[in-house]
């Protein structure tokens, strides 16, 4: 049998999840504590034995999701080919398939709702710093400016891509976009098949 801090790790574990994959769906504003504990299988009543309020679950939500990503960049781009991983970066990130099913950067998903709370913009704010760092180690010539325009081309692509209604222009953003980061060479699907977690 778990014991109890065990027990309510893994509760707070699933409220988190749930509210993750909600809030992506429905942004913040659009979904309520009653659905997010609904579909983590638990009573309303129990929400706040683990967090303050929704502000508080929106901001953790907002930091965890992003930290998983920069994470997975920083590691990306400490390997010894740099050209390699800045290419699997931005492939995985501009991967059509991931960006018409939502399981994209929370970034692109968030960045609203995270704009308009304080405290979820403090939430991510070494995460997006963390990002930055990663591709400024994988851009040619190591120069932070180009990992910020980089970073905001995908960023502004996968926003586009999301907003057209012609699959055909949603395509051609998230193309356009690896372009201008990788030029002279095309998307490799084969990098995307491999990754399967969300970034």
């Amino acid at each position: 049998m778990a014991e109890p801090h065990t027990r309510r790790a893994e509760t707070r574990q699933r409220i988190l999840g749930a509210a993750g994959d909600l809030f992506r769906e429905h942004g913040v504003d659009g979904i309520g504590v009653d659905a997010i504990m609904k579909a983590a299988g638990l009573t309303h009543g129990g929400f706040y034995l683990h967090f303050s309020s929704k502000e508080a679950l929106a901001a953790e939500v907002s930091g965890s999701l992003l930290e998983k990503a920069a994470a997975k960049w920083d590691a990306l781009s400490r390997t010894p080919d740099r050209e390699a991983a800045l290419e699997r970066i931005v492939t995985h990130y501009l991967d059509p398939t991931r960006v018409a099913t939502g399981h994209c950067c929370p970034l692109t998903m968030l960045g609203t709702d995270v704009a308009r709370r304080e405290t979820s913009k403090e939430a991510v704010g070494g995460a997006l710093c963390g990002m930055l760092d990663a591709l400024t180690r994988v851009s040619p010539g190591r120069k932070r400016q180009k990992a910020m325009a980089s970073l905001s081309t995908m960023v502004g692509a996968v926003v586009l891509s999301r907003l057209a209604n012609d699959p055909a222009l949603a395509e051609a953003f998230l193309e356009a976009a690896a372009a201008s980061i990788l030029p002279g060479k095309a998307i490799n699907r084969s990098i995307v098949q491999e990754e399967q977690q969300p970034a």
